[in-house]
């Protein structure tokens, strides 16, 4: 139980851990993506604005810059200034060019954008024809790759988007049916994001490894407590078991010698004898759950044949069962196990019991034993009175935990058994499960799981 309790203390601790790490490096690179698109986006935006270019050289110039350029000439042998003469030189800027430098409404507002993006476009017709082809600003694509990019970008639905590593826009339809599509080159861009991503991966799988070391050192002290107090708990049972067991039996011994000198039956003395049996079992079963429990506990492992043992446990209840109820025994044969030989009678005593005292008369009780490559199946079936809850199912291997309490003074039973049973095939590294309607809808399968023995495994050449 510790164990288990330990487990699951790492596992939550490590899933909220992986949680944080995914929702913050997944924000960062999201974001960091997102940035890349949206970059790339303003620069399609202008480009399409201008043609599919950064400036429209066919607009007239909104103005005019005169820059004033000095010259001096020397004299042959003093090197003094003799003269000067200035001229002006006109620059001519495009309308959009202030607008476009300056930020303005533009995301992008370096000046140095038009020299360092790498783009390209193409204008098709409605037929799907290339009439204007412009790569002169990138060295990577040829016209027919910038014609091929085109007609895949204008067959998709989406009108921007990434081929390769190329960020695409599609242009309106023109009057005469022509489509401009623009292309930008983000693989910088992508380059830094993808770098970006698998850094911060690295590195989040690297603090998830160094805090699923710290946790499994400090699980040990956080669970320390509950341990100990485990523990206690555990030996308190023991202890208190065995001290309950001599004045048990004296109180059993002294009602027999007081029955025998009495010469009528007593009432009295007979309900002192049947509590203090069920006392005793009660006692002996809360011992042996707490030993099953115990990690100093060793069982004395051997072959065993499992078939022939539930075999031979199925039929010593089939008077048990009477003919009120129905025992249906499938046992494959030659089934054999490494385990503990009393445990294994006690664990087959106790599912085969709590079958029998839980199935109503005229109802059925399936025994099935089947194998697989490595492990040993037992199903054990019966009807219930009623359809068993899903959440009551989940509780059946508790503790003193009950179904039905009005059916206790019935069965005689004290909640336990299934769980001595949980702790039996626990301490055999097996696996036990509680399943309702698996068979028939009114019925409880309770499965058994264990690994075959050395002679049982198959071996691989």
């Amino acid at each position: 139980m510790i164990r288990k309790l330990r487990i699951r203390f790492i596992i939550v601790t490590m899933a909220a851990v992986l949680l944080v790490l995914l929702v913050l490096i997944g924000g960062i690179n999201l974001s960091n993506y997102r940035q890349v698109v949206s970059d790339g986006d303003a620069v399609l935006d202008l480009l399409m604005e201008n043609g599919g270019t950064f400036f429209n050289q066919r607009e007239f110039p909104r103005w005019i810059e005169r820059e004033t350029i000095v010259q001096w000439n020397f004299k042959d042998d003093s090197m003094e200034p003799n003269r000067s003469i200035s001229y002006t030189k006109e620059y001519a800027i495009p309308d959009n060019a202030d607008d476009f430098l300056r930020g303005g409404r533009r995301r992008i507002s370096s000046p140095e954008l038009p020299y360092e993006t790498r783009y390209f476009s193409v204008l098709l017709s409605s037929e799907g024809d290339a009439l204007r082809t412009d790569i002169g600003r990138i060295s990577a694509v040829t016209q027919e790759d910038a014609i091929d990019y085109a007609l895949r970008a204008a067959n998709r639905s989406a009108t921007s988007g990434f081929i390769g590593d190329y960020r695409y826009l599609v242009g309106k339809t023109d009057v005469l049916g022509n489509r401009l599509i623009v292309f930008t080159d983000c693989g910088a861009s992508l380059a830094y994001f993808r770098g970006f991503r698998n850094i911060s991966m690295a590195v989040s799988f690297l603090c998830l490894l160094l805090v699923g070391i710290l946790v499994f050192f400090a699980s040990g002290r956080v669970i320390r407590p509950v341990a100990e107090s485990y523990e206690k708990q555990k030996r308190f049972i023991t202890d208190a078991g065995h001290e309950i067991k001599t004045p048990l039996a004296i109180i059993s011994a002294d009602a027999e010698v007081l029955e025998m000198e009495l010469t009528d039956e007593s009432e009295w003395l007979s309900d002192i004898k049947t509590q203090t049996k069920r006392l005793s079992e009660l006692t002996n079963d809360l011992i042996f759950l707490s030993k099953m429990e115990e990690n100093r506990t060793v069982l004395e492992m051997k072959d065993l044949d499992l078939s022939a043992l539930t075999e031979k446990q199925t039929s010593s209840f089939r008077a048990v069962a009477s003919d009120t109820k129905a025992l249906a025994p499938d046992i494959a044969s030659g089934i054999h196990i490494t385990a503990d030989r009393k445990s294994i009678e006690s664990l087959l005593t106790i599912v085969l019991d709590n079958a029998v005292k839980y199935c109503p008369d005229g109802g059925k009780i399936d025994v099935k034993l089947t194998r697989s490559k490595r492990h040993a199946y037992l199903e054990i079936t019966n009807d219930t009175e009623e359809v068993i809850s899903e959440e009551s199912v989940k509780h059946l291997f508790d503790r003193f935990y009950r179904t039905d309490t009005s059916r206790n003074s019935q069965t005689g039973g004290y909640g336990i058994g299934l769980s001595m049973a949980a702790a039996i095939v626990e301490k055999h590294k097996g696996k036990i499960t509680a399943e309702s309607g698996k068979m028939r809808e009114k019925s409880l399968t309770i499965s058994i799981s264990l690994r075959l023995g050395f002679s049982e495994t198959p071996t691989t050449s």
